[in-house]
């Protein structure tokens, strides 16, 4: 028996039962070559609904693409990751606009700054790539889905400068300050794995603070396992444990926010 039907055994028995919307989880990384087509077949029947693919270069995001045109729950967005777009040319856009008009994109991403590691791309690179693409989200009316480690100043300056976008900043790490902004402007945060973790203080912070409907809940699997699966191999079916910490903060029913969330993802993503 699985987690869910454990957690949840009410949803079991209800037809019209809330199922989560995983809205981050990279199963086109090689952690799940072995494994990939049975996971994602399971996860309906494991209380996950929805997922979004995103990828990080343009081999990931064909990748993505067709994860998601053999599943009908998987969708995708394309795109280059500050940490892989060292090889990124002007004409990728053009290669990325081909793919976006393919029903099953719903996002461009992931995309954003990551200042982190010392052997990024060059900031220049990444702000040239980040607006480029930002660009081509506001031409193709997409979200994208932002990426912003360690560059929370530059990734909300850049951002602010194409006023109709719209989108999430993923696993948000920003202050409160921020989140109130993008909320003010009607942008998403998500929440994933850390947000269970002991040194969670600003995070759980800014979860309680966000409007009900600006919250997504994410894996960004294979990696940023929740508590107490530190350690292992991501994938949506662990979401639960997000949920519940989530819950706890809002003081509200897992239910209820897995209802929340799957409604503000599919808003966002412009999914039926």
């Amino acid at each position: 028996m699985s987690f869910w039907m454990i957690r949840f055994p009410r949803a079991q028995k209800c037809l019209n039962m809330a199922l989560i919307f995983d809205t981050h989880a990279h199963y086109d990384d090689e952690q799940f070559d072995a494994d990939r087509a049975e996971l994602l077949a399971s996860l309906p029947a494991n209380g996950v609904g929805l997922i979004v693919d995103p990828g990080c270069d343009l081999e990931t995001s064909r990748k993505a693409l067709a994860i998601a045109e053999q599943h009908s729950h998987v969708y995708a967005a394309v795109g280059w990751h500050p940490e892989n777009c060292g090889p990124f040319v002007p004409s990728d856009i053009d290669a990325l606009r081909e793919m976006a008009k393919h029903p099953k994109v719903v996002a461009i991403g992931e995309i954003g700054l990551d200042y982190h590691w010392a052997e990024n791309p060059p900031k220049e690179h990444q702000w040239d790539v980040l607006r480029r693409q930002l660009a081509l989200a506001v031409e193709l009316d997409l979200p994208v889905i932002i990426h912003d480690r360690d560059a929370h100043a530059d990734c909300f300056a850049i951002v602010s400068e194409f006023p109709a976008l719209r989108g999430v900043f993923h696993c948000y790490s920003g202050s409160v300050e921020m989140a109130r902004e993008l909320w003010k402007r009607g942008w998403y945060v998500g929440f994933d794995g850390p947000l269970t973790y002991k040194n969670a203080r600003k995070t759980v912070e800014v979860a309680a603070e966000a409007p009900l409907d600006r919250i997504l809940i994410e894996t960004d699997a294979p990696y940023l396992s929740p508590v107490p699966l530190r350690g292992t191999r991501n994938d949506s079916r662990n979401l639960v444990h997000v949920v519940e910490k989530l819950a706890e903060v809002r003081g509200m029913t897992p239910e209820a926010i897995i209802a929340r969330t799957m409604e503000n993802g599919k808003c966002l993503f412009g999914i039926a």
